[in-house]
């Protein structure tokens, strides 16, 4: 059916050619009319009858005009590229810990500065959308299950009575590019649930001992005590080295595990791996320990420093659920540095290091820093392997397994449609039959 517009442009095409028609023209017209526009002939008649409507006049919407001056979104879109592209709330936050080094770059006047640090965070989103266009990313994550020890290692599946830093989710990103097959580089990623602290630690291969020396080389950095750890259910992490060191340690370290196939078990983690991994490295594939030893030095300083110290990030308050819609509040966005120094839970000696460190870094030089190592790590980067050729001749073993899998799996079909007592009874006839005769 078409709709209004359509039909009162066609009420107009034949509103002339009706009224000088005869009588007989007429009929057809308003059979026409009526096929078309799916009316009732009373109604077709009525509007045909009643003076032509006047086509309705464009209406203009009134604009507002932009109470930002280029120069100041100039400047925003400065501290948004080079703080790594943050939304509105968190770039909103942002700016008055970037603006002391943009002044640098960049002459303001009084009314341009003060213009800056008043601009909403929705105003800063509606106007970087364009450039927000542009920007694609690509995400991707394996997962072995450990079969050993799960008996031991708790299920945690809620983390909002955390109130202190110190416990923290653990998870790998895999750095294969199209294949997982072969040795690669695996980056092992720790965020703290309270403040979203995260650090990073690149190992070769999926190893247990490997991630576990990673482990203790995230701890040794960590700004405050390891009180906790929560990983998934992979073999990397489910193994005697990690439970025996989170044991002996005193205090003690509690370990919990994730649920299986449940990766809003550890949300924090999950999210980082997008944000601080894979937005960085993207999907590329490294093997040597060259790539090895130069991403683990950008993770334990520059990019360390920068989504710690200089990158606000939102955390979850409130979730309500009113029916089938989920309401959510979120906190303030602040830097997991400034959550840390509110929780006063914390290694005095190493916040003071990070404090007289702030002073002194310029964050867009930093931020040049990340992107001329990251530009030299992509060139370390090696093409993923040819997939595997399928073995269409197996040996004699895997084909006996193979048949007596279905042959059980056949069984256990016609068990639970009846089939299978079914066909007893049927051999059983067939046997009495032969005896007696």
């Amino acid at each position: 059916m078409p709709n209004y517009t359509s039909r009162m442009q066609y009420l107009q095409s034949i509103y002339t050619r009706y009224h000088q028609a005869s009588k007989k023209e007429k009929g057809r017209i308003l059979d026409e009319f009526c096929k078309v526009c799916h009316y009732h002939r009373k109604h077709a008649l009525r509007l045909l009858r009643q003076p032509l409507p006047e086509a309705p006049h464009p209406q203009l919407k009134r604009r507002r005009a932009w109470l930002y001056s280029p120069v100041v979104l100039h400047a925003a879109r400065m501290i948004w590229k080079a703080s790594g592209y943050l939304c509105g709330p968190r770039l909103k936050e942002a700016i008055p810990d970037w603006l002391p080094a943009l002044e640098k770059r960049l002459s303001l006047s009084p009314a341009t500065r003060k213009q800056l640090l008043a601009i909403s965070a929705r105003q800063l989103d509606a106007r970087l959308r364009p450039y927000k266009l542009a920007l694609q990313r690509r995400f991707y994550t394996t997962t072995r299950p450990g079969r050993l020890l799960k008996s031991m290692i708790p299920i945690r599946t809620f983390n909002g009575d955390i109130q202190i830093p110190g416990y923290l989710e653990i998870d790998l990103v895999a750095h294969g590019g199209n294949s997982l097959e072969g040795n690669f580089l695996w980056t092992l990623t720790a965020t703290d649930i309270h403040t979203g602290w995260t650090d990073r630690f690149a190992v070769l291969g999926k190893g247990q001992t490997g991630v576990f020396e990673g482990l203790k080389a995230i701890q040794a950095r960590l700004p405050f005590r390891l009180r906790g750890i929560d990983s998934d259910n992979g073999e990397e992490f489910i193994n005697n080295h990690l439970l025996a060191f989170c044991r002996r340690a005193r205090p003690q370290i509690a370990f919990t595990r994730s649920r299986p196939n449940k990766k809003n078990d550890n949300p924090h983690v999950e999210q980082k791996n997008f944000t601080h991994v894979r937005a960085f490295l993207g999907s590329h594939r490294w093997e040597s320990a060259e790539a090895r030893d130069r991403l683990n030095a950008l993770y334990a300083q520059e990019l360390l420093w920068f989504q710690n110290l200089y990158q606000p990030s939102t955390k979850l308050k409130t979730k309500v659920h009113i029916g089938s819609k989920t309401h959510r509040s979120y906190e303030t966005p602040r830097t997991p540095f400034k959550r840390l120094l509110a929780s006063r839970s914390l290694d005095r000696a190493k916040v003071k290091t990070l404090r007289e460190l702030q002073t002194t870094i310029d964050p867009f030089v930093l931020s040049q820093t990340i992107d001329e190592k990251l530009a030299a790590l992509r060139r370390l980067a090696c093409p993923s392997p040819p997939p595997s050729t399928f073995v269409r001749n197996p040996g004699p073993n895997a084909l006996l397994y193979f048949r007596e899998r279905r042959r059980n799996h056949r069984q256990m079909q016609k068990a639970e449609r009846g089939d299978y007592f079914k066909t007893f009874k049927i051999q059983q006839e067939r046997r009495l039959a032969s005896v007696t005769s």
